[in-house]
């Protein structure tokens, strides 16, 4: 099912390139569950090889679709507001709580807690709200955004280049796969704990 998945994904992209990139990621970055790990390296691994693509273009289409993603989340919350959101987010994983932490994290670190969010797990799906809610500055916000989004783009893009060179790993290899899994796993795992996990909480109880 994964290799099926993976040729699909590979085939639909010599049709639609850089379209299908911006597009996922702009799915990604909103409330859709498309990692964005399934999505650029394999895109940079095709760019890299068959010469369809090239790898700065797959890093500026996925920033694009990021930053597209992100405002419509930023602009959605900043018109609807907190009930809306509340009421209809829930299916979505967006409640009143994981809105209240994540308007912490913006209130404590600002413009420069969006720029980081784009570089890590889970937060960085839920960023554009409480920024958003909070009414940021759209200029900063946007500057962040594609700051932030690019170098996670372009160290995803540098893993799909890289994975793409394993011979081992493109022939199946269980144990290759398993180390590149279980090293980005580490990473972001790190990260989390680092600049999330501690902070990513509501200011207090009654926020919840």
């Amino acid at each position: 099912m994964w290799r099926g998945l993976i040729g699909w994904y590979l085939h639909a992209l010599d049709r639609a390139g850089y379209w299908l990139v911006a597009a996922l990621m702009a799915l990604e970055s909103s409330i859709v569950p498309v990692p964005s790990e399934l999505v650029v390296p394999p895109a940079a691994h095709l760019a890299a090889t068959r010469g369809n693509m090239t790898v700065a273009g797959v890093v500026i289409a996925a920033t694009a679709g990021s930053w597209l993603g992100a405002t419509i989340m930023y602009w959605l919350a900043r018109s609807l507001g907190r009930p809306l959101l509340v009421r209809y987010g829930t299916p979505f994983g967006i409640n009143a709580r994981r809105i209240a932490a994540a308007e912490s994290w913006s209130r404590r670190f600002g413009p420069y807690g969006v720029f980081a969010a784009r570089l890590l797990p889970v937060i960085r799906h839920l960023i554009g709200i409480p920024a958003g809610l909070l009414r940021l500055d759209f200029r900063w916000y946007s500057l962040v955004t594609v700051a932030g989004s690019g170098i996670w783009c372009s160290v995803l893009a540098w893993v799909g280049v890289k994975a793409g060179q394993d011979q081992e790993l493109m022939r199946g290899s269980l144990s290759h796969l398993t180390a590149w899994i279980g090293g980005g796993l580490v990473l972001l795992g790190v990260l989390y704990y680092l600049l999330v996990h501690r902070y990513f909480r509501p200011s207090s109880p009654a926020a919840q």
